[in-house]
């Protein structure tokens, strides 16, 4: 795949994650090589991180932190020899962001998880943001702001093989004992989820399993994966992701949730974009349906992560989850 190619891939789900589109175009259009990608994303980085040096409040120096921190985990997703390095820069930049605007923010971590809460300490709920397979705690930022606007607390983390933690773990299919271990760090009698992409899959299978989920949101989750249909890139993922390819196999037989969509006894709200279409993968339609309490919203338009649909459904998922935990 060539530069260009990657980068209009990839246009609405930086758009949707807070990245000016005027500036990643102007970022990407750069680009020679794919090759390049990781480089050019840490140096746009970089740039916000000297504005936010030279900014006369900290008000402005926090959110040039934020942006850049956006920026240094776009910069994982393609090509890239210090993924390491800006994962960890990105978590760097948003808890000094934080540290500025939310000093009330708490890092919370666990054996397999890290990330940090945000909003009042009496917060009449408790949402936990989940990413997906190459997705950090970092990225999902509207997400995050449109749970704390309804007033509630709202946990965004890093699980095995994501975020800052992708250097160090590897992927786990059963996600319900990394969230049974945040629901106990947070001290929390029941939360809701809230699942992006493979994130979706993590969110259905810890609410069928873990009883302290009281509501649960899906967004481009997956059903189900077959290995021998997925997309090379897809599949080179899983690898890089799960620690070599058996353990990727293994790991893709995992994710199906045929059995476990009639356990999930709370309120499931599972969101697909008719565009979302890769090869080897189910959208979420199954999972609305044998669920229990299931609904499901399907938007025509949408692509994966429904970067190009926000208006769409953010508000709705947002008003129904603090609807249902409140």
């Amino acid at each position: 795949m060539s530069a260009a190619e990657f980068a209009a891939a990839n246009l609405s789900r930086a758009t949707g994650a807070g990245l000016d589109p005027h500036e990643y175009l102007r970022v990407t259009g750069e680009l020679a090589d794919l090759d390049q990608w990781g480089e050019a994303f840490m140096r746009a980085a970089h740039g916000h991180l000297a504005r936010a040096g030279q900014a006369a409040t900290a008000i402005s120096a926090g959110e040039h932190l934020q942006v850049a921190a956006r920026w240094f985990h776009f910069a994982t997703l393609g090509p890239n020899r210090e993924s390491a390095l800006a994962a960890a820069e990105a978590d760097t930049a948003m808890g000094r962001a934080l540290d500025l605007l939310e000093p009330e923010a708490r890092r919370i971590e666990g054996p397999d998880f890290t990330g940090r809460l945000r909003g009042p300490d009496d917060a009449p709920a408790t949402a936990v943001v989940v990413p997906g397979l190459d997705s950090s705690k970092e990225e999902f930022h509207d997400v995050v702001a449109a749970l704390l606007r309804r007033g509630m607390a709202v946990f965004a983390m890093d699980g095995p093989g994501q975020g800052v933690l992708a250097a160090t773990t590897t992927v786990r299919a059963g996600y319900h004992h990394v969230i049974g271990q945040v629901i106990d760090a947070l001290g929390a009698e029941r939360v809701g989820l809230v699942g992006l992409s493979l994130g979706g899959y993590y969110v259905a299978e810890s609410a069928a399993r873990e009883t302290r989920v009281a509501a649960a949101v899906t967004v481009s989750g997956p059903f189900r994966l077959d290995w021998d249909v997925l997309p090379a890139p897809v599949r080179d993922l899983l690898i890089q992701r799960a620690g070599g390819e058996e353990a990727a196999r293994r790991f893709s037989g995992q994710v199906d949730l045929s059995a476990l969509a009639p356990q999930t006894t709370c309120p499931l709200l599972v969101i697909d974009g008719g565009q979302d279409v890769i090869p080897g993968v189910t959208n979420g339609e199954p999972l609305a349906r044998l669920a229990p309490h299931g609904q499901y919203l399907h938007l025509p338009h949408g692509d994966h992560l429904l970067g190009n649909a926000r208006p769409d459904w953010l508000a709705t998922a947002a008003d129904w989850l603090s609807g249902v935990l409140t």
